[in-house]
């Protein structure tokens, strides 16, 4: 069993999707399908998806009985624990603290570039 999730995506993505999977929702679509298959979808979606995200849930033998798999996802990030998989939020806060820390790393490092000599 495969669930995929998409938000913000193109309408011919998934439109695409339904060739394979059953959309139950707007962006939910469901279905079963081979590893190969599910891959190859997978790369097709991340490829199309532009700004939009994109979440995939499939059956597998491990200790949740599931994998995870997100794309363009900035406020989430799965973390692995000692074979459990989970997925860390990040706050509002947190996520500008963040960007904060970026910019100033990237002015850093163009004032250390300016000051080296060639």
């Amino acid at each position: 069993m495969v669930v995929m999730i998409l938000e913000k995506v193109p309408r011919s993505l998934r439109g695409e999707l339904t060739r394979w999977l059953l959309e139950v929702d707007t962006g939910v679509f469901v279905g079963r399908l081979s590893a190969t298959v599910r891959e190859l979808l997978w790369e097709k979606v991340v490829q199309k998806a532009g700004e939009g995200r994109c979440a995939m849930a499939w059956r597998t033998n491990n200790e949740q009985g599931f994998s995870l798999r997100l794309h363009n996802h900035p406020d989430r990030t799965l973390r692995d624990f000692d074979g459990i998989v989970l997925v860390t939020v990040r706050n509002a806060e947190a996520m500008q603290k963040a960007e904060k820390l970026k910019r100033m790393s990237k002015a850093l490092r163009g004032d250390l570039d300016k000051q080296t000599p060639d």
